[in-house]
């Protein structure tokens, strides 16, 4: 049997039965059978003066100052997007790997050669880029929906040769810095060196 949610009214009028019975030792005269269809409107507003009142009393609390985001404009879009939400989730939670694979490998694309400097070996960036070639291929063979892709796959040579060019670069400007801090460095006169 599913579960239902329960009507928060009906739940306080069933607590209030039971505690007066409880007191009284016999149940309360049923006051929803007696009332009205007529009183149904001043209940709910009853029920919202209540609502009203229970924010106010907070408030005078201070259980509302000192909030995430209290005092800052809200970020609404310029224009209507009925995924606002999605993609502010997406974009507050930091989601990834929820792109179609067209998108993805676009993105990865434009990364690869980043990644690629990283890796310390031949053998690694063989390695990546074999299995971004792969991986490729692979979305270009299913039919999913979504943008076609259109990411090229590398040539793992010229790859190659590009990340041991660019290391090449890295460790040329690394040590042009450390000659030019050796050659800054003031040169102590042999009479001084001994203290």
């Amino acid at each position: 049997m599913p579960m239902t949610r329960e009507d928060p009214i009906d739940r306080e009028r069933r607590l209030h039965d039971a505690a007066v019975t409880k007191a009284l030792g016999q149940p309360p005269p049923s006051a929803a059978d007696d009332e009205p269809e007529e009183e149904a409107p001043d209940r709910w507003e009853h029920q919202a003066l209540w609502v009203d009142h229970q924010i106010r009393a907070a408030m005078a609390r201070g259980e509302f100052d000192n909030l995430p985001g209290a005092g800052k404009p809200l970020k609404l879009p310029d224009r209507h997007d009925p995924d606002w939400w999605v993609k502010g989730l997406i974009e507050r939670e930091k989601i990834t790997g929820v792109l179609p694979p067209a998108l993805g490998l676009r993105r990865e694309d434009a990364e690869l050669d980043g990644e690629l400097d990283r890796m310390g070996s031949e053998e690694e960036v063989r390695r990546a880029l074999a299995d971004f070639n792969a991986r490729v291929v692979a979305a270009r063979r299913q039919l999913q929906g979504g943008p076609p892709v259109v990411t090229p796959t590398r040539e793992v040579e010229d790859e190659v040769n590009a990340w041991r060019q660019r290391r090449a670069e890295r460790r040329a400007v690394v040590r042009a810095a450390e000659l030019r801090a050796q050659a800054e460095q003031p040169r102590r006169r042999w009479w001084r060196r001994r203290r």
